[in-house]
Order: C-alpha cells, then sequence, then structure tokens
C-alpha cells in the first residue's frame, strides 16, 4: 500500500506516530527464552521472571495463539500477519505496533493500549477490547465482527469498510471516528459518543443507538432502516434528511411526539 492510499484517521495531524526506533530482530531462541520468563512473571505475580518487552521488535507471522500474555510489552512492533488467536492481552502495550492482517478471533485485549496502531485488514473477531485505548487506530477492513469494545476509547479512529456486525460498542467514545462503508448491522451503541464521526455510506441495519450522542457525524447514504435512535442526542433532520431509514425506524423525536428535530 502506498502513503497515498493508506486510510488516515479524521484527526490526522493531531498525533504523529510516524517517528519509530529500528526495527529489532531477535533469534527464535531469544523470543522463546522472553516469553518463558514472562510465563514465569505472571505465574509467581510478578516475583520472578521477567516482562517481556518486545518493543520494535521484528515479529512477522510469529504465532502467539493461546498464549497468556497479559501486560505484555509490545510498542511499535512489527506484527504483520502475527497470530494471536485466543491469547489473553489484557493491559498489553501496544502503542503504534504494525499488525496488518495479524489475528486476534477471540482474544482478550481488554484495557490494552493500541493508540496509533495499524491494525488494516486484522481479524478481531469476537475479541474482547473493553476499555482498550485505541484513539488514532488504523483498523480499514478489520473484521471486528461480535467484538466487546464496551467503553472503549476509539476517537479519531479509520475504520472504512471494517465490519463490527453485533459489535457490542455501548459507551464507547468514537468522536471523529471514520466508518465509511463500514458495516455495523445490529450493533450495540447505546451510549456511544459518536460526535463528529463518518459514518457517509455505513450499514446501521438495526443497530441500537439508544441514547448515542450524534451531533455533526455525517450520515450521508448510511442506512439506518430497523435502527433505535430513542433518546439520541443532537441528531437533526438535516442529518437524518441525508441518511436511508424504513418506517421501523426509531426516530428520537417520535417518542416523545415532538415534531421538530434540534437544530
Amino acid at each position: 500500500m502506498s502513503d497515498s492510499d493508506r486510510p488516515r484517521s479524521p484527526f490526522a495531524g493531531m498525533a504523529d506516530f510516524s517517528t519509530r526506533p529500528p526495527v529489532r530482530v531477535l533469534s527464535p531462541d531469544q523470543i522463546e527464552q522472553m516469553l518463558a520468563e514472562h510465563q514465569l512473571y505472571l505465574e509467581t505475580e510478578y516475583h520472578q521472571g521477567h516482562r517481556a518487552n518486545f518493543a520494535s521488535a521484528d515479529l512477522t507471522k510469529r504465532d502467539f495463539s493461546g498464549l497468556n500474555l497479559r501486560g505484555i510489552k509490545m510498542d511499535r512492533a512489527v506484527l504483520r500477519g502475527a497470530d494471536f488467536t485466543g491469547a489473553q492481552l489484557q493491559r498489553a502495550t501496544l502503542i503504534g505496533v504494525i499488525s496488518e492482517e495479524a489475528r486476534f478471533d477471540r482474544s482478550d485485549l481488554s484495557g490494552a493500549r493500541l493508540s496509533g496502531a495499524n491494525l488494516v485488514s486484522a481479524s478481531l473477531e469476537d475479541a474482547c477490547l473493553a476499555k482498550a485505548d485505541m484513539e488514532f487506530a488504523l483498523m480499514a477492513k478489520a473484521l471486528l465482527r461480535g467484538a466487546c469494545l464496551q467503553e472503549a476509547d476509539l476517537s479519531g479512529a479509520q475504520l472504512d469498510g471494517a465490519v463490527l456486525t453485533r459489535a457490542d460498542l455501548q459507551k464507547a467514545n468514537l468522536r471523529g471516528a471514520g466508518f465509511r462503508d463500514a458495516r455495523l448491522d445490529e450493533a450495540d451503541l447505546r451510549d456511544a459518543r459518536l460526535g463528529g464521526a463518518f459514518l457517509i455510506g455505513a450499514s446501521l441495519r438495526g443497530a441500537d443507538l439508544r441514547g448515542a450522542y450524534l451531533r455533526l457525524a455525517k450520515l450521508d447514504s448510511a442506512d439506518l432502516s430497523d435502527a433505535n435512535l430513542y433518546d439520541a442526542e443532537g441528531l437533526t433532520r438535516a442529518q437524518l434528511a441525508l441518511a436511508r431509514y424504513n418506517s421501523a425506524t426509531k426516530l428520537p423525536w417520535a417518542r416523545t411526539g415532538v415534531e421538530n428535530a434540534t437544530g
């Protein structure tokens, strides 16, 4: 992917993750030793062994599936095509990692730090990302079907073309996030903060948006068929006029009988 084609956050320029230290090359034996020390560190409740630090390491296509990697450090590591299926990554530090096409299916990343991470085309199906820090993450075409992102911070993240069908995004911070042509069908977006989010062409069929904050959200050609918008805040008729919806769409002002939306 060329630089000109690379997806960019709607907040591009507000955070700079481009400066990277040199990539470290570790031998397979070094990697295994560091993982063994980390396992001992966890098993002895931090009294023995050492917390593994793979910062800036090249771990391309490495298999970490099923491993206990709680609290591991991998800032700016190269994780292209790596496999973390079913791994425990609670409170792991993965700031600025390059993990295009990596697999995190069914992994636990709750409380993890993924700010500025490149997760383009990564698979995070049924992963737990509750309360994860994911500001400015690049997640175009990522697969997040059934993922839990409750109270996660995805402000300024870029999720164009991502699949978030039936994802749990309750109380998530999605301010300024990009969801162009993304699929959020049946997603739980109750009380989510979507102020200024880009939902152009997104599919939100059957999504639950009760109590969501939608001020200045871009809804051009978004599909809100069967969506529940009761108690949604900041949504105007002008925004809705650019979206698609049907008779089953529950509009915020229909519940109270108010005829005119704000703005």
